[in-house]
């Protein structure tokens, strides 16, 4: 698996939803990642990953999320990041405020990537120092850059 599924677009640098559901919402729509999803109905997508935040919160601490949906037309998974300098309230496991929100689409019947991206995502941001650098980017290509050379990196140790 390549990182593939994290490219340029894929960045939204600057939240300005201070709520969960508006900040879903505000990934999805102003990333380009998912518009590009041949047939994907975007609203549609967006309303599966608020439905599935409503069953548990994503939000695992240390200032992380990452919602996902699914979907049959999702071919190739796709990751967004959403960065807040103000925070989400997010209903964390650890009650803290969400900076970095990762959105995942994938097709329903490739769990096996969903879980490699998962693992992938949960050990890059895992790294304090690395969280302080995406936060102290100056601009989404730098993020973007990062993003792609610390996935890379997890994933070429997954295999």
């Amino acid at each position: 698996m390549s990182c593939d599924f994290f490219g340029p677009g894929s960045v939204v640098w600057d939240l300005q939803s201070p709520t969960k559901f508006d900040a879903i919402h505000e990934t999805i729509h102003r990333t380009r990642v998912f518009a590009e999803i041949p047939g994907l109905d975007i609203d549609r997508f967006t309303a599966a990953v608020i439905a599935r935040e409503k069953e548990q919160s994503t939000g695992f601490g240390r200032g992380i999320a990452i919602s996902h949906g699914r979907d049959p037309v999702v071919a190739d998974s796709r990751v967004a990041l959403g960065v807040s300098r103000h925070g989400i309230e997010f209903d964390s496991y650890d009650g803290q405020p969400v900076h970095l929100l990762f959105v995942v689409a994938n097709h329903p019947d490739k769990h096996v990537d969903y879980l490699r991206i998962l693992s992938s995502l949960t050990t890059v941001v895992r790294n304090e120092i690395f969280r302080h650098e995406i936060m102290s980017a100056i601009c989404c290509e730098e993020v973007e850059t990062k993003m792609g050379s610390a996935l890379r990196g997890a994933l070429a140790g997954a295999v």
